[in-house]
């Protein structure tokens, strides 16, 4: 059975791609949405999880999907943005004021922002003419990269200065309302307008990451790297700064990985992203046990932590093996 799996999928060595004069030009510009989409992500990612609003990524994400689906019975699929960046940002703002609504929590508008979008999406791909594989492709993005247009490209490399300017324009703030939002507005720092440029930025992002990354696997994009960065690093600027690194990681490997055997972008991109996690995890518990237990018997037998470190190792051989295939 596994070998039958293995025949069916269509390998091509990264090299077929990289040699072809049709295909060089098609990867680079998917390769540098995909980055620029990423390097947005990571950094949104660091505030979003330390605030606990992560939800909203996945919020957006969902709501992206009933756009999406407008677009495409509307017949405006080259035009999506058109539709899609209005109504995901309007969503951003609706989940901004329920979430500071004391009858309403965020989490329930979420919840409900959510059902909603993909059952209204679902019931919409009713009336288009290949129902199950646009559902398919909004939900977990197109298993080929020749979607990618100069249009994607043009919104990437906006997209990403903006989020790049701002982070590093109101680093200072940013990092304010993070951690405390009283202390934040005892200095004069308006957190509601800051925290609205955060949601509208990561509104931004999830659109023009859906169509390589899919409508669902885009918020994997902005907690996992975050995620993953703080089982390691304890300061605002290390996490964020190995959250970038986790997440163009990932992406490099999953991206490459996903294009010479022939399946989707953003399943294989989040698959590295949770291998790294709990790698990442795995090591954490080490140092921790380590740092606990210094100088004393440790808690555990040798076995066990022989165990933890082997599991370590398995994943870091597997992260290493699938480079290694897509790359030959």
């Amino acid at each position: 059975m596994i070998g039958t799996l293995i025949s069916s999928i269509d390998y091509k060595p990264l090299s077929y791609y990289l040699t072809s004069d049709f295909m060089l030009p098609i990867i680079l510009k998917a390769l540098a949405v995909g980055l620029l989409v990423c390097l947005c992500c990571s950094l949104l990612g660091v505030t979003l999880v330390l605030k606990r609003f992560s939800m909203i990524g996945d919020g957006l994400s969902h709501t992206g999907f009933g756009a999406l689906a407008i677009a495409t019975v509307l017949g405006a699929t080259g035009a999506a943005y058109h539709i899609t960046l209005p109504i995901v940002v309007i969503a951003a703002f609706f989940l901004l004021r329920t979430g500071e609504n004391s009858k309403i929590h965020g989490d329930t508008a979420i919840a409900v922002l959510s059902t909603g979008a993909v059952a209204f999406g679902s019931l919409l791909y009713n009336f288009s003419n290949q129902r199950y594989q646009e559902i398919c492709t909004s939900l977990f993005g197109s298993a080929g990269i020749f979607t990618i247009s100069n249009t994607d490209l043009l919104f990437s490399i906006l997209v990403s200065i903006a989020v790049l300017v701002l982070f590093v324009v109101f680093y200072n703030r940013i990092f304010a309302i993070t951690f405390d939002e009283a202390f934040a507005g005892s200095a004069g720092i308006n957190a509601s307008v800051y925290r609205s440029l955060i949601a509208v930025l990561t509104a931004v992002t999830v659109v023009v990451g859906m169509k390589m990354m899919g409508s669902i696997m885009i918020s994997g994009l902005i907690i996992f790297p975050a995620l993953a960065a703080m089982r390691l690093c304890k300061s605002f600027k290390s996490v964020v700064i190995c959250s970038v690194a986790t997440g163009i990681f990932c992406f490099l490997a999953g991206f490459f990985t996903a294009v010479c055997i022939g399946f989707q972008t953003g399943p294989m991109v989040i698959l590295f992203n949770i291998i790294v996690f709990l790698l990442f995890t795995a090591i954490n518990f080490l140092q921790n046990l380590i740092k606990k237990h210094k100088g004393k018997e440790l808690p555990f037998s040798k076995q066990e932590v022989s165990g933890l470190v082997t599991l370590a190792a398995v994943l870091t051989g597997i992260v290493a093996l699938i480079i290694t295939v897509a790359v030959q």
